[in-house]
């Protein structure tokens, strides 16, 4: 079975066993400026062929570590369904198309703070932000609000694909696919 179907079986197996309300919270890891690994939850928006859609500012930490050096990995842990997925793969932009799609599916919040506001960037106090958040509801009330040129998606197109299913006995099983070329080589690890 081609990884990117597998996932999407173990994700859709996850949603229904899963009473949790962000099921598509994953890990994002990236190479920081500093040299030192960096992670942070992030929502997956979609699976494409390509690979795996996450969606954010440009500007913010990790748009500028992934624009530096175009490489990241995703963890998903699934609690109901007791497994693992680790993603290892390289970084691509989505086209400026895709990323008003996922702009206008955000909510209405979600769209204010990300025209709004430099995600990451120092503020003085909770309350100066929450002022500007007020500032810009009403500044934006009954006008539609576009995707900002510094907002997108990337797309993390995989070069490894780690599948772990927990046991009690300790003895996971785990099988890593692997991209050769245009093939998919697995192989069974250990626990």
């Amino acid at each position: 079975m081609n990884p990117l179907e597998l996932f999407e079986k173990w994700f859709s197996e996850e949603k229904q066993a899963s009473k949790l309300k962000l099921p598509a919270a994953c890990c994002l890891s990236t190479i920081g400026l500093d040299g030192y690994p960096n992670s942070r939850f992030v929502s997956l928006k979609e699976v494409t062929e390509e690979g795996f859609v996450i969606t954010g500012p440009l500007n913010s930490r990790k748009g500028t570590e992934v624009e530096e050096t175009p490489k990241a990995a995703l963890s998903f842990w699934w609690t109901e369904t007791q497994r693992q997925v680790r993603i290892q793969g390289d970084v691509t932009k989505v086209s400026t198309h895709k990323a008003r799609k996922y702009f206008n599916e955000r909510n209405r919040s979600s769209q204010i703070v990300s025209f709004g506001f430099q995600q990451g960037k120092k503020i003085e106090s909770i309350k100066y932000l929450q002022n500007q958040f007020n500032q810009k509801i009403i500044e934006f009330e009954g006008k539609e609000i576009e995707c900002p040129e510094t907002w997108s998606g990337i797309i993390i197109k995989p070069t490894r694909i780690e599948f772990m299913r927990f046991k009690e006995t300790r003895l996971h099983e785990r099988k890593l696919y692997s991209r050769v070329k245009n093939t998919w080589e697995i192989s069974i690890l250990q626990p």
